[in-house]
Parts: structure tokens; sequence; C-alpha cells
């Protein structure tokens, strides 16, 4: 799975050589079908109806953070923890389990730079999510460290918020959120040691009394991240934060 991302070598002949000409471009999106982002095999913009209902198919989800439920659960029932300690942020909403194939496309996005993922994750997250972004004010990506977006050369929160900016017709606002200090990847601490790790770390500023504020991110671990977003945007006024995240660990 995942050979236009992944491990696929080259594929030879004049599609191959298209890319090259038209990197960047909307050409080859004019001249040639799209194929599925998730197998590469057949038709799809951009999944394929087999990888959709195989990889992206609606399951029962905590409504709050978005945690996989027991397939018994009813609508709108919310996962133990968010009974006990109720997050900041209101709603949630992904697209998959971080599960493979979805993981590796993630780690292609994020750590091999392959950005074609998150025009891709963009385009579903808004279908995904359009009732919650009809009445949405503003998207704001979470922010990363002025270390990790130097080290990493972008910020795929950002590219995804800029794709579902552009189909759902939401401002785009970057400048609400400031990350204000470099931290430890959270992928290496467990779950007391992730809150620490981004207590106080981020500031929202602007005009937010009363707005419905979406924030983008590409994975969901703990919540951990997003809460303290959500924290920070709801001292400085906002009313409703929903998340938009590709990926949910189960």
């Amino acid at each position: 799975m995942l050979a236009a991302t992944m491990d696929r070598p080259a594929e030879a002949g004049p599609r191959a050589a298209l890319p090259r000409l038209a990197s960047g471009s909307g050409l080859l999106r004019r001249w040639l079908p799209q194929r599925c982002v998730v197998c590469d095999l057949v038709r799809g913009d951009p999944l394929c109806s087999g990888c959709a209902q195989d990889y992206f198919a609606e399951a029962p989800r905590c409504p709050c953070c978005a945690l996989r439920l027991p397939s018994q659960s009813l609508a709108g029932d919310r996962c133990g923890r968010c009974l006990r300690e109720p997050p900041h942020f209101d709603a949630t909403i992904v697209l998959a389990d971080y599960a493979p194939p979805v993981d590796r496309m993630v780690a292609a996005l994020k750590f091999g730079g392959r950005l074609p993922l998150a025009a891709a994750f963009g385009a579903l997250l808004a279908r995904a999510a359009a009732a919650a972004l009809r009445d949405a004010d503003a998207l704001a990506p979470v922010p990363l460290s002025f270390e990790r977006q130097a080290e990493r050369g972008f910020n795929q929160a950002h590219e995804i918020a800029r794709r579902v900016a552009s189909s759902c017709g939401v401002p785009l606002r970057t400048g609400i959120l400031l990350r204000t200090r470099h931290t430890a990847a959270q992928m290496d601490l467990a779950l007391a040691d992730r809150r620490r790790n981004v207590r106080g770390a981020f500031v929202a500023r602007g005009a937010l009394a009363g707005i419905h504020l979406v924030v983008i991110d590409d994975v969901m671990t703990t919540g951990a991240t997003l809460d303290e977003v959500a924290a920070a945007l709801k001292r400085a006024g906002a009313a409703r934060v929903t998340n938009l995240v590709v990926a949910r660990t189960p």
C-alpha cells in the first residue's frame, strides 16, 4: 500500500516524466485521471471507493475527542476520559485511526516533505467536516516552534489547513496562535509528561470573543497539545473550539 507516496520505484514512461515537467502546477491534474492517493492503482480524487471504505470509513467515536468507541455505542456517547475530565475543546473530527497505511502517509508528509498528501488530507477533512465548517468563523493550524519549522522547512498542519480553507471558504488565520517555546517531541513522552511538556506553550491573540474556531493538526494521540491550544483560545474569548485532525491514535 501507499505505493505512490512511500516505497514504489519510479514509474517508467511518459506519466513518470510529467511530474518533473509540471511539478507544483495543475497540469498533471488536468492531463491525467487522478489515481487514489493510497493504493495508486485506480482512479480516485483523492481516494478510490475501496480505500475510502477500508481505511477512512466512519466509525463510532467520542464526539469530543474522537477516540474510537465500541461498535455498540450510541451517537453522542462520550468516552470515559472526556466524562471524567472534559477537555477545553468542544468537538473533534478525524479522518481515520493512526494505523497503516494512514500512519505512513502522515510520516511521508511530515518527515518526507510529500506536500501533495497535505492537499489530499485537506480535501478529505473539508468534506468530512462540512457541517461543522458551515458555522466556523476561522481556521487555525497548530503552530510549530521556530526551531522545528526551521528544521522541517514547513508546518504540515498549515499545509493541510490551506487546502481546507480553499475547499470550504472559511478564512485561514495563522496569526491567531503563537507557540511561545520549543518543546520536546510529544511522541516520546508519557501522558502526564505530554501535558507538562506543552503547558503554557501557546498564546492566542486577536479579537476572538464569541467566535467558533476550527483548529487543524495532523495527529491526535492523547489530546494534550490540542487541549492546551483550546485552553489558550478560550482564555482569549473563543466561544467554541473544534479540532480537525487527520489521524487519531486508537
